[in-house]
């Protein structure tokens, strides 16, 4: 694997793949990798003959009081693993590089950005929609992963690369579990042990709201959300929407989305109802 940290290099390396006829898959990522992430890149090495994966922690998607500080980063470590799951490209930018001097242009993804962690993180998607924009305009991927477990963030993309013409297939990959349930997210190492043993408890409270969504019981969101608060989560929402468009839910198939801190961690997870 070879790593690259402008977007220079980045191009000669992917123009050389393109000149060999070769196609090229992508994943973009902060770092702190688990294997959730590796199922990504097993998603996009089975879709292209070669896979960039990208380490950024971007700046633009965290608002003041947010973690970017202490956002996790193990640049070496997560290099090592990307290196031994059969990573061809580790590109791991500055932000000089991402967003150089005089940068000034932002991407809005109306109608998917001000609802759910749009409302309680205002801006937040714009910060992903104008990084993943530039990152797509630097690797120019047949096909880019994302994960399921951030729901919203796979609609904004892909209505950002249609409304954008980039020719990327944006693929969603299935949310990666740990055997009680909780899915793996970075930011679970900052769960204390008290905490993590009460954190499986968002999905099991999903699971259990969608069986009495489809018993018919009106209550069952409000049901969940208590559950959560008398276990000691604070709930930014737990909220039941059309899994296309993020509506108030009309039609089938829908999604069930949830948000919630426990302690300084804030969780997220979804499930298809």
């Amino acid at each position: 694997m070879r790593t690259v940290k402008t977007a220079s290099q980045l191009r000669a390396a992917v123009s050389a793949w393109r000149k060999a006829g070769e196609t090229v898959g992508f994943v973009p990522t902060m770092g702190a990798l688990h294997a959730g992430h590796l199922s990504l890149l097993g998603a996009a090495r089975a879709a292209a003959e070669r896979t960039v994966v990208s380490i950024f922690v971007n700046p633009t998607q965290f608002a003041p009081g947010e973690d970017f500080e202490r956002y996790p980063r193990r640049e070496e470590a997560d290099a090592a693993m990307l290196a031994d799951a059969g990573c061809d490209l580790l590109f791991a930018p500055g932000v000089e590089d991402i967003y150089p001097a005089g940068f000034a242009t932002t991407v809005r993804v109306g109608g998917l950005d001000d609802v759910l962690d749009g409302a309680v993180r205002p801006g937040h998607f714009d910060g992903v929609a104008t990084v993943v924009a530039r990152l797509f305009s630097l690797v120019s991927a047949d096909v880019a992963v994302f994960g399921e477990k951030d729901w919203q963030q796979l609609l904004v993309v892909k209505r950002l690369a249609a409304d954008l013409a980039f020719q990327t297939t944006i693929v969603g990959a299935p949310i990666v579990r740990e055997p009680d349930g909780l899915a793996l997210s970075s930011r679970n190492a900052y769960l204390t042990v008290a905490e993590r043993a009460t954190a499986p408890l968002l999905h099991t409270t999903l699971v259990e709201a969608a069986r009495e969504i489809a018993e018919g019981r009106a209550d069952a969101l409000a049901r969940a959300r208590a559950w959560l608060g008398e276990a000691g989560f604070r709930v930014d929402y737990l909220d039941l929407r059309n899994a296309d468009d993020l509506a108030p839910r009309t039609h089938a198939p829908g999604r069930l989305l949830a948000a919630a801190w426990l302690g300084n961690t804030r969780l997220i997870d979804n499930i298809a109802v």
